[in-house]
């Protein structure tokens, strides 16, 4: 596959990206997407934004009422370019990693090392420290950027890497560096196709896969989903809770409002409701957030904190149809369902007004082309269930990491979900097809929850499946054999379950833990994970079962 002479220095990137004849096909197929040789998105995201739409027009917020201005936001990731390079020496092709909560100086970091021509490495900050460690093997990064209160974890495992602060108060800080410097940078000329992300994607083998995305990968979800479902407008404030260290918040709250000259609001953390607050009081008109979080907001009867919105986006776990009708009837609001992925960046099935039809997930975003396949690869016709797969102008390129070829068969991208497609080409989610557990909007691997689970001293051994939960889709759920003499009461319970906090991500605990006798293995003593999901299905049935017979 021929690639465009890239500007990298450093080469680890295009030296590991996987063997061309293991690629998804790549499509072009929309004028918006034919994009030039040399090509650097944070020039396209923030210089001629400015040059477009004015350096006065607000481009950053957040709940305190703090406002960025594009111009300054050019500045400021200007002037992070400037410290990386001049400073601390980074060269093109170099790896960054940045670690924070969503606000405006991971923004301008983020853009700071687009600008050097440096690859950005997003990480999530509640990320614990041995899986920062194996990150930082994965992806060999020569600086870390890291909000000062997130630092801990990371400084445990950073070995060799330099670390820098933002938001403290040392002369070593961020901040302090970025305001000695002039804020005039020269954008290094990158190619279309110089990988500009790396970005983390939980795995199933609890080993987490490394996705690469290019410079161009960055603007073609903003040139196919943002522009055509979400049709934004330079007045749009853009607001929601995934974070940006997730791809999907990654696009909802930066990429595609500095595409199209729009603002977002920016914030830390908040529950359900505190965020539709937020977002109301900032006069969002673009609101994205899992299922879960309607639900709660509703739950709490505040559906009117929504109403005001242009477009409320539903994705990262499935929207049901009981879900979408609840949040219509409340609000008005016509819920963009949708479905995309680390692999793919972003959204790339969906619908959004009149084309919505509730209880399924769209159809094929424009840009791109979905097909329905059976195990050997063959695209079946309308109302059958199979696999996913996609084509388009993003496709799955992982760090040198044998499941690329899992990911990619005969050039689709296989997603890993079971859905069926309607003779009008809308698709319909079914179920997961692997061992991710999808818990209010966030991917969670069994196997690394299992892992955690396994280093608490008492555990012999355990299973982690999903289970259904009408609040959060599903919850993780472990069954867990203790050594002889381990009472297993409630105690112990929430015992294993702070220790798995603390070992790993806090979200990735299990919800619900059960301290049983045994496994069921095979006969070569393989885990029988299926025989756990049946068993839970049993009790769902008799569950259901004995309501009807009181009733």
């Amino acid at each position: 596959m021929s690639m465009t002479p890239s500007a990298h220095v450093d080469t680890f990137t295009r030296d590991h990206l996987p063997p061309a004849d293991t690629w998804p096909a790549l499509e072009f197929t929309l004028p918006e997407l034919q994009y030039p040789e040399r090509l650097n998105a944070a020039v396209a995201l923030i210089d001629s934004a400015v040059a477009e739409y004015g350096a006065d027009r607000p481009a950053l917020r957040t709940p305190d009422g703090t406002v960025w201005t594009y111009g300054e936001l050019q500045k400021r990731s200007n002037q992070v370019a400037q410290v990386l390079t001049e400073d601390l020496g980074v060269v093109p092709g170099n790896r960054v990693l940045l670690r924070g909560p969503n606000n405006p100086w991971i923004v301008a970091a983020w853009l700071g090392v687009l600008k050097a021509g440096a690859v950005v490495v997003t990480t999530m900050p509640m990320l614990r420290s041995s899986e920062v460690a194996t990150l930082i093997e994965l992806t060999m990064p020569v600086v870390a950027i890291s909000d000062h209160r997130f630092v801990d974890d990371l400084e445990a495992a950073a070995g060799g890497v330099a670390v820098v602060t933002y938001g403290g108060h040392d002369d070593g800080d961020l901040t302090e560096r970025c305001s000695a410097k002039s804020g005039t940078f020269s954008t290094v000329d990158t190619a279309a196709d110089d990988v500009a992300l790396l970005g983390p994607t939980s795995g199933t083998t609890g080993v987490p896969k490394v996705t690469m995305h290019f410079h161009r990968d960055i603007l073609a979800n903003a040139d196919t989903f943002a522009k055509h479902i979400l049709q934004p407008t330079p007045d749009d404030v853009f607001a929601g809770s995934p974070p940006l260290a997730f791809t999907f918040g990654l696009g909802g709250l930066v990429v595609f409002p500095l595409r199209f000259g729009a603002s977002s609001l920016l914030t830390e953390k908040a529950g359900p409701v505190e965020l539709a607050e937020r977002a109301a009081a900032a006069g969002a008109t673009v609101f994205f957030t899992a299922p879960t979080a309607y639900r709660a907001i509703l739950k709490e009867g505040r559906g009117d904190l929504l109403r005001n919105l242009r477009i409320a986006v539903s994705a990262g776990e499935h929207l049901s149809k009981e879900t979408w009708e609840a949040v219509h009837a409340v609000t008005g609001l016509r819920l963009v369902n949708g479905i995309g992925s680390t692999e793919l960046l972003h959204v790339f099935i969906s619908a959004a007004g009149d084309n919505i039809r509730p209880g399924t997930t769209g159809k094929a975003v424009p840009g791109y082309r979905a097909a329905i396949l059976d195990d050997d690869g063959k695209e079946l016709e309308p109302g059958h269930s199979g696999r996913l797969a996609v084509i388009g102008p993003t496709g799955c390129r992982y760090l040198d990491d044998p499941r690329q070829s899992k990911y990619v068969v005969g050039g689709w991208n296989v997603t890993g979900d079971t859905f069926s497609r309607d003779e009008d080409g809308y698709f319909t989610y079914q179920a997961r097809s692997d061992d991710m557990i999808v818990s209010s909007g966030y991917n969670i691997g069994a196997p690394e929850v299992e892992a955690a689970i396994d280093q608490h001293p008492d555990v012999v051994e355990n299973a982690v499946i999903g289970r259904s939960d009408p609040e959060r889709g599903t919850v993780v759920c472990a069954f867990v054999v203790l050594r002889d003499g381990v009472i297993g009461d409630a105690a112990k319970r929430k015992e294993i379950q702070d220790f798995v906090k603390a070992t790993i991500a806090p979200y990735k605990y299990p919800r619900e833990l059960r301290f049983v006798t045994g496994l069921p293995r095979n006969p070569s003593g393989k885990l029988q994970h299926f025989k756990l999901r049946d068993s839970l299905v049993g009790e769902t049935q008799q569950l259901t079962a004995a309501g009807q017979s009181q009733a």
